[in-house]
């Protein structure tokens, strides 16, 4: 057995999934929402504590492969910032990776909050200050509805849908794909909501497939 097919069936064998199951499945990952199941993490897979400023993120990379472990293909969603070049290059490395083809995003709309005396923002330099008063801008970038419109509209080309989120927004249209008896397997972080939790077939924990799809960040040295 090669090495690539040893790993599937240890990761298959992990989160106790059988493939023939679930028939043709089809991967969509709300990155935004996958994005942050790490945060505040500061072991590493022994348990101890990660040097000062290292963190986990998520590898596009290795998330892929899990992807490809759950099914034919995956389809991958995030926001673009088309002023920072970070933001352009982790756009063209998901393309890279995913396949420009299966690489969807739109630009991150950035939304005025108002600040009230009681808000406490440690880094003052996003604040910003105008006739009404302090704010600052919050990125904003949900792919809720083109996930759904992608997901109806491919609706003949997969048996069960993998959703990496834990967004309850997506209970409606789980909820649909059930009627239509397509089985669901859910990839999420922490906790949902009950209504979004009875709709999956099959549900991953983050924590549980973190040796899969994350790695170590160093601290960057100056």
């Amino acid at each position: 057995m090669e090495l690539k097919e040893l790993n599937k069936q240890q990761i298959l064998q992990r989160i106790n999934m059988d493939p023939a199951a679930f028939g043709r499945a089809l991967s969509f990952i709300d990155f935004a929402n996958a994005n942050h199941w790490y945060d505040g993490i500061f072991t590493d897979l022994d348990g101890a504590a990660l040097q000062a400023g290292a963190k986990v993120e998520i590898s596009l990379e290795k998330l892929q492969s899990f992807a490809e472990c759950l099914g034919q293909d995956a389809r991958f969603y995030y926001g673009l910032d088309t002023a920072n070049s970070r933001s352009l290059a982790f756009i063209k490395a998901a393309g890279h990776t995913f396949g420009r083809g299966r690489v969807f995003t739109k630009p991150i709309q950035q939304i005025r909050h108002d600040l009230t005396p009681e808000d406490t923002i440690p880094n003052t330099r996003i604040v910003h200050t105008d006739a009404r008063g302090n704010f600052v801008y919050i990125p904003k970038c949900n792919f809720d509805v083109e996930i759904a419109v992608d997901a109806l509209r491919l609706l003949d080309r997969y048996d069960t849908i993998c959703l990496f989120s834990g967004d309850a927004d997506f209970a409606a249209l789980l909820r649909y794909l059930k009627r239509k008896n397509k089985h669901v397997i859910l990839v999420k972080g922490g906790r949902i909501t009950k209504s979004l939790g009875e709709l999956a077939d099959l549900k991953i924990e983050a924590a549980d497939i973190r040796p899969y799809i994350s790695y170590q960040k160093a601290r960057a040295q100056h």
